[in-house]
């Protein structure tokens, strides 16, 4: 499984905006909710699951979309089931570690 990642710096935090690499480029709509998975975004590369791992882990903050990617953070204790946020079938996660 290949994730899309986007790396930068936020008020000295580093963040990673990371989803599974299918998703990328796709509209996720439901009712009047449209939300657009762009590669500006989420598409600087791709990243094999332990590169993933290591990211999730040593970021600060975090905006993570899909099935695969949840499941991975959750699986590393990063984030909770009940802030997982689904649209039309796509769970999504943001996290800010202080």
């Amino acid at each position: 499984m290949q994730f899309s990642i986007r790396t930068n710096n936020y008020q000295k935090q580093s963040m990673l905006n990371i989803c599974d690499a299918n998703l990328l480029g796709k509209k996720i709509i439901q009712n009047d909710l449209t939300i657009h998975i762009s590669e500006n975004y989420y598409g600087d590369r791709f990243v094999e699951k332990d590169e993933a791992e290591s990211l999730l882990k040593n970021s600060s903050i975090i905006n993570m979309a899909g099935k695969e990617t949840i499941s991975l953070a959750l699986k590393l204790g990063i984030g909770s089931e009940n802030a997982v946020k689904t649209i039309s079938d796509v769970p999504f996660l943001i996290i800010f570690q202080v």
